[in-house]
């Protein structure tokens, strides 16, 4: 089991962060390894919205489907793969506290076969990842880089 947990503090405010961080066609600004995001399902992100990502992990190139199962606009969002060579969970958390917002980013996933062996050396891998990303959301948004970006639309 891959259970990996890292947050940070963003020194704007919490909306700002979640329309940002929570919409998909920014991940590739953001996250370093990942290099395309395409939404397959259309309308604004909600609950059963899918989006296809590639990215690039332990040099190979991988696709996958993420699928939107919980979203509460400015509060979490979690999205699973539906497809995709390890089956894994990310969940975004947002808090607004004294000085701006944390973000809570989650990674779980249970590696099964070759990929069962693989997980006990990943964790690690994936926590340095995302302490990376998440600093590089933090200078992103801190600077004001985020402006016409296409930010998310909510749906109430």
């Amino acid at each position: 089991m891959v259970n990996v947990q890292t947050e940070i503090l963003i020194r704007r405010p919490r909306s700002e962060v979640a329309d940002y961080a929570g919409n998909p066609d920014n991940a590739p600004r953001w996250y370093e390894n990942i290099h395309s995001a395409q939404r397959l399902t259309a309308g604004p992100i909600d609950v059963g919205s899918k989006v296809a990502f590639t990215a690039k992990f332990l040099g190979r190139d991988l696709s996958y489907t993420y699928e939107f199962v919980e979203y509460v606009p400015d509060e979490k969002v979690v999205m699973r793969t539906a497809q995709g060579p390890f089956p894994m969970q990310t969940t975004y958390t947002w808090e607004e506290v004294s000085g701006g917002t944390r973000m809570t980013l989650g990674n779980t996933g249970k590696p099964s076969g070759f990929s069962k062996l693989a997980g006990l050396l990943m964790a690690p891998m994936i926590r340095r990842e995302t302490r990376k990303d998440l600093q590089n959301l933090k200078s992103i948004l801190e600077a004001g880089e985020a402006t016409g970006t296409g930010q998310a639309s909510h749906s109430a």
